[in-house]
């Protein structure tokens, strides 16, 4: 499933236009979990490029907050993953620093990560992509799109999710150096909007549950969040993003994903 910016951000909100009935003829649980998957990647194909604010809010597990505003860009590369570039505004601590991910559709993501405080370029290790982006409760893999060759997939069951009705998934992702050795998926199956997400460590155990609110169309087609709540189970700890001012077909191109230039980025 495809995830443009915010990694979980954008695989969100993925519509496709298979009708139920062609899902169902599925004949396992892996093949229709993967009919699923193909079908949504499919459909969510041709939003081009966004850009989106974002208040990201932190909280520990006594609930002490920490706020921090973003400005996140994305970019659709039709043959490869998706690129994307996220830049935190502010508070002044952090103000500058700037997260360049390009996806890919097989084969590791690259990621640099530009420090103002030490004006360097970062290039994050794939076994270091387990690690929490920015303090946050995302990990640095969750901040790449989520291609449907990276993962195994499982359909479980059908279920309410409030007003909706869901297919429950399980998706198993094939890097070895993944923070996780499963994500249960729950996605309405009328307009395919991810509603929540259930990801589990190395050692199995549920480690975090990213539960995504208000969801909005776009171009009449597009369905976006609102709000994305990860909650970290193990630490207590919670991060929650805010996203608005969502804009479609700015005009951004390659040349306004370059890792060669993030030291200029504003």
């Amino acid at each position: 499933m495809k995830k443009q910016a915010f990694l979980l951000l954008m695989s969100a909100t993925i519509v496709t236009s298979v009708t139920t009935s062609q899902v169902v003829l599925a004949e396992t649980p892996q093949e229709k979990g993967l009919q699923i998957a193909v079908a949504a990647d499919q459909h969510a194909a041709g939003w081009n490029d966004s850009q989106s604010d974002m208040k990201m809010v932190l909280r520990n597990a006594q609930g002490k907050e920490s706020i921090r505003y973003l400005k996140v860009k994305a970019l659709e590369i039709p043959d490869d993953g998706d690129k994307s570039l996220t830049i935190f505004n502010q508070p002044r601590d952090v103000k500058g620093t700037a997260l360049l991910t390009f996806s890919h559709k097989e084969g590791d993501d690259d990621q640099w990560l530009y420090l103002p405080a030490v004006k360097r370029v970062k290039r994050i290790a794939s076994r270091n992509k387990t690690g929490p982006f920015m303090g946050s409760e995302f990990a640095y893999e969750d901040m790449s799109s989520q291609e449907v060759d990276k993962y195994d997939y499982k359909y479980l069951r059908d279920e309410p999710c409030g007003e909706w009705t869901c297919y429950v998934m399980e998706r198993f992702p094939k890097d070895k150096n993944s923070g996780y050795t499963r994500q249960t998926v729950w996605m309405d199956q009328a307009e395919y909007r991810l509603v929540k997400t259930e990801f589990y460590d190395r050692k199995k155990s549920l480690l975090k549950t990213l539960i995504i609110k208000g969801h909005q169309q776009y171009k009449d087609k597009f369905w976006r969040p609102a709000e994305m709540q990860m909650q970290n189970h193990q630490t207590g700890k919670s991060t929650v993003l805010e996203i608005s001012n969502i804009k479609f077909d700015n005009g951004l191109s390659k040349k306004d994903f370059n890792k060669n230039s993030l030291k200029r980025i504003k």
